[in-house]
């Protein structure tokens, strides 16, 4: 098993009971000692971007639920570095953030392909020594990130998916039930 790094994938146990985190998977932003942060990558906000932001109320773009910290806040994962600044690449072509003004002029302009960017509500974080105890208690899996799974074309099949990633033995966990108890 890898260990968590900036650029990794959090792949929620089949048993995880939190509600904010249920068969979800998180793309790791950063983690260092005193902390880390993520996006949730599976779960679909109830507003759209226009929705949320006046400016942009003609753009039906979804927005994520990025996990339950800070939901007044919006951020975005894209791949568009030179379109906009001030990004940090957090993997290989793959950047959080940056200049929000420059977003919106190429949203408005139609020059984004929406299969590139992402949009979060809140996003997911841990404190210090918080996220290594959930993984000592078996929270999470872990694998590295890639494209495909960030940028899912079908969000509902990303924890699939990212367990087929992890593969081996993991794979049989696609079928586990929500509750085995019910079993």
């Amino acid at each position: 098993m890898i260990s968590p790094t900036r650029g990794t994938l959090l792949i929620a146990n089949p048993f995880l009971k939190d509600p904010n985190f249920v068969r979800s998977v998180i793309f790791l932003c950063d983690h260092k000692e005193e902390g880390s942060f993520g996006f949730v990558l599976n779960k679909i906000f109830s507003k759209t971007l226009g929705e949320l932001i006046p400016e942009l109320e003609a753009y039906k773009i979804p927005v994520y639920y990025g996990g339950p910290v800070q939901r007044d806040t919006i951020h975005f994962l894209h791949q568009y570095p030179d379109l906009i600044p001030g990004g940090e690449e957090v993997l290989d072509g793959i950047y959080w953030g940056g200049n929000f003004e420059s977003l919106v002029s190429y949203v408005k302009n139609n020059d984004i392909d929406f299969n590139k960017i992402r949009f979060f509500i809140g996003y997911s974080g841990w404190s210090e020594g918080q996220l290594d105890g959930e993984l000592q208690e078996k929270s999470w899996l872990i694998v590295d990130a890639i494209r495909k799974l960030i940028f899912h074309k079908n969000p509902e099949e990303t924890w699939k998916d990212s367990l087929k990633h992890l593969g081996g033995d993991y794979e049989m966990m696609i079928n586990f039930p929500l509750d085995p108890q019910l079993n």
